[in-house]
């Protein structure tokens, strides 16, 4: 069976929609920059994701757009680009080197060179519009100010409005990524992992994941016993103990989305005060799944949440909204909270983040990936929905 990705007629489609909007904002350039770290919309638009370098997409009113990079990643930009016209611009070298770097085989053009081409191109390029001023350096911003005549209009509300809703190609991806994080995830609880130290545990689970076809594990959040509290701590050499929360999350990238699994457990000996958190944990989870539902407002899910924890009277341990949209990015739109007016769309896709640090008997979350339905949402991760059953069920 062919594995998902997204087809170059989509990549299109996306590029013929913001077009769109660019005329009826009379945008006649578009800049979509992106990074390592910083990747989501340069990888949404065109497919390319960069490493140690930077990137953008440069989108005019006609014709094909032209992917920007550096020369280290000219050959990987030519592999993954759904766009074949690829400029090296020496203003997206190395971003973590202050140096000069030599590329003697390097043909290079700059930003007024191309300001002038997509003026020829075109008559003229209007105004210029930048996806990505919150991620670039301020040095990038005035090199573009000066190049393109202008000061950029801010068009991250574009890309921020077309990632909300995702297509059936797009589901599939986040959907496979989900399933590798499963498998991962469970690999992890499988092992013996008192006297293991917390790398080691993550360890199984990155390999796991890797082996299993994941593009890229995002992070691994891992904390063990006290180390629970770290909300988003990285695994450490501290010997997981018996009795211990594991508190650990899986983001896994394939195809470019990225999907999260973190169930709340314990190993060996399970104290009453941990059972008591991983319980309340996945009571507010099955309290707030029927509001995950097109139609609904997302406010609807936050409460039904946090009144499970506000009844529990553990309100205080509750530091953050427990639902966020997922894509390209780990955490995107939508990121609701008790008082969101906007209601739950056909194709949105979610993951909660449900969560309680602090206490006696340890800290953890729930995130399970879920797609919004008109019927309903269906989960992304059948290991995290099959274990919270279980757990409810015996709860019972």
């Amino acid at each position: 069976m062919e594995k998902p990705y997204i087809p170059h007629s989509e990549f299109r489609q996306r590029i013929e929609k913001m077009r769109a909007w660019m005329h009826t904002h009379g945008i006649g350039l578009l800049f979509v920059y992106g990074d390592e770290y910083r990747k989501e919309n340069l990888r949404y638009v065109s497919n390319y994701w960069p490493m140690f370098e930077r990137g953008a997409l440069l989108i005019g009113t006609e014709g094909d757009p032209v992917l920007l990079c550096a020369p280290e990643g000219e050959q990987v930009a030519r592999e993954m680009s759904v766009w074949p016209d690829i400029r090296l611009v020496p203003d997206f070298l190395c971003a973590t080197v202050p140096d000069a770097i030599d590329y003697p085989l390097a043909t290079y053009t700059d930003f007024p060179s191309l300001a002038a081409e997509f003026r020829f191109r075109q008559g003229t390029v209007g105004a210029f519009g930048v996806i990505g001023l919150d991620a670039m350096t301020h040095p990038l911003y005035e090199t573009l100010v000066r190049a393109f005549g202008s000061v950029p209009v801010d068009c991250n509300p574009l890309i921020h409005q077309l990632r909300l809703t995702k297509s059936a190609h797009e589901i599939a991806c986040l959907g496979e990524a989900a399933r590798i994080a499963d498998h991962a995830f469970r690999k992890l609880m499988e092992a013996p992992l008192i006297g293991m130290t917390e790398k080691q545990a993550a360890g199984i689970a990155e390999g796991a994941a890797r082996a299993e076809g994941a593009e890229q594990v995002i992070f691994t959040v891992f904390g063990s016993g006290e180390r629970s509290h770290t909300i988003i701590g990285r695994p450490t050499d501290k010997v997981i103990e018996d009795g211990d929360m594991i508190m650990c999350a899986l983001a896994i990238q394939y195809e470019g989305y990225v999907a999260t699994c973190e169930v709340p457990f314990a190993v060996g000996t399970i104290s009453e005060k941990t059972r008591r958190v991983i319980d309340v944990l996945i009571g507010a989870s099955a309290a707030g799944q029927p509001y995950l539902k097109s139609g609904v407002p997302m406010r609807e899910f936050v409460k039904a949440v946090k009144d499970h924890f506000r009844k529990a009277g553990l309100s205080e341990y509750d530091v953050y909204p427990p639902l966020h949209g997922i894509g390209c990015a780990e955490a995107e739109s939508p990121y609701p909270n008790e008082k969101t007016e906007a209601v739950f769309t056909e194709g949105t896709t979610v993951n909660t983040d449900i969560s309680l640090f602090g206490l006696e008997g340890g800290s953890n979350r729930i995130e399970e990936g879920f797609v919004i339905t008109r019927d309903g949402a269906r989960s992304l991760s059948p290991f995290v929905h099959e274990y919270c059953a279980k757990w409810l069920k015996e709860m019972q």
